[in-house]
């Protein structure tokens, strides 16, 4: 069964990915989890507070195994790049980010969220330059935005994210990725 703070950090990751940040407060919270604003209160002091406890429950992913070939990292790189989206801030956390930015705090907390939770795919693209199997002059933090701005433009064109986006992407970006010979 759920605790009360998952609820709460539920409750607001909900709010934030249909309705972004501004969507979030204690009483929406409230009113969506069910849980009283004096026990949010006794919990967060404020709605920056649950943003930022939500947003840290998302779970960072692991590195790829050591020894895992060229392609398969890009293939992780390529799942988990879209996470802080997918199980983070949503698309409504997004829209707001990019097209609004009418809350600084929100976008200051979720920069430096967004930071930690790259880190591994950079340290994934690093790896590969590191052994040689992938490009030595390989960008990753241009990579990984190539990754989520194709997530973004194909969900804002279809409505979706097709079951074959992945291996499309895939296939676009190996011979790219993967070092020559």
């Amino acid at each position: 069964m759920a605790t009360i703070e998952d609820r709460i950090a539920e409750s607001t990751l909900h709010l934030l990915r249909t309705g972004g940040p501004r969507a979030v407060n204690v009483e929406a919270v409230a009113d969506h989890s069910g849980i009283a604003k004096t026990t949010i209160y006794r919990r967060h002091p404020d709605r920056r507070d649950m943003l930022a406890t939500a947003l840290s429950r998302v779970v960072i992913p692991p590195p790829p195994e050591f020894g895992t070939s060229a392609a398969d990292r890009l293939r992780w790189i390529i799942e988990h790049a879209i996470d802080p989206v997918d199980h983070g801030i949503g698309l409504g956390g997004r829209a707001a980010l990019l097209l609004t930015d009418d809350d600084p705090a929100f976008t200051e907390l979720f920069r430096r969220i967004l930071a930690d939770q790259r880190a591994p795919l950079i340290a994934a693209v690093e790896a590969g330059r590191a052994d040689g199997s992938m490009r030595a002059d390989l960008d990753a933090a241009t990579l990984i935005d190539a990754i989520v701005g194709s997530y973004l433009a194909e969900y804002s064109r279809t409505g979706a994210r097709a079951e074959d986006w992945r291996q499309r992407l895939f296939t676009l970006f190996w011979p790219t990725v993967r070092a020559a010979g």
